[in-house]
């Protein structure tokens, strides 16, 4: 039986900071929320959690910040044609991936011994729970906004008045969504490296 509903938010390297969020989902709290960096903080987190098949997990889709090199730049402004030559749209070292690979193996192997894992992609998220700001995306203003609608829509009233990391803010959002996967109330959009990625 499924009891907990655990949200994580992957970090794109471990410069940025990821989050995890558990939820008890029978009383609706907040159980546990962190701050991890590494994947082996990641692993650590997964090796010491004791409720792996009675929990349902959402992890978040990290952007890959090598599509941001100078050739992406340049290639992606179809207006600006250097010359007509077909090879230099080859997708020459996966240039041209929007989502990071980090973690999937781990997540994989957890799959394959009957962990319920899907992933999410936090942007179209935040946008199907209603909790995307005009701001820009985790500015301080959006991690402020975010913190006060997940306390006043969703009755997280266990989060602190002062301002958590975003990571962690997108974890629970990660949580809320593994909840409405539950109940059935999500969509798979595509596939990513073998695991459904829901909204």
């Amino acid at each position: 039986m499924i009891t907990h509903a655990v949200g994580l938010s992957l970090g794109p390297s471990s410069s940025i900071e990821s989050g995890v969020a558990v939820m008890e989902i029978a009383a609706g709290k907040l159980i546990y929320i962190d701050k991890l960096f590494t994947m082996s903080d990641v692993q650590l987190f997964f090796n010491n959690y004791v409720s792996l098949n009675n929990s349902i997990f959402c992890i978040s889709l990290p952007w890959d910040n090598t599509m941001l090199e100078g050739k992406w730049r340049v290639l992606s402004k179809q207006y600006q044609l250097i010359h007509n030559d077909e090879d230099m749209f080859l997708n020459r070292d996966n240039w041209m991936q929007r989502f990071s690979t980090r973690g999937c193996d781990l997540f994989s192997e957890l799959k394959e011994k009957g962990v319920d894992i899907s992933r999410f992609e936090v942007y179209l998220s935040r946008q199907k729970l209603n909790l995307y700001s005009n701001y820009k995306e985790r500015s301080s203003a959006d991690c402020k906004f975010l913190q006060s609608i997940l306390k006043s829509e969703y009755g997280f009233d266990e989060l602190p008045a002062n301002m958590m990391p975003m990571g962690e803010l997108e974890a629970i959002v990660g949580a809320i969504l593994a909840v409405r996967k539950l109940k059935g109330e999500t969509e798979k959009i595509f596939e990513f490296k073998g695991l459904d990625v829901v909204n």
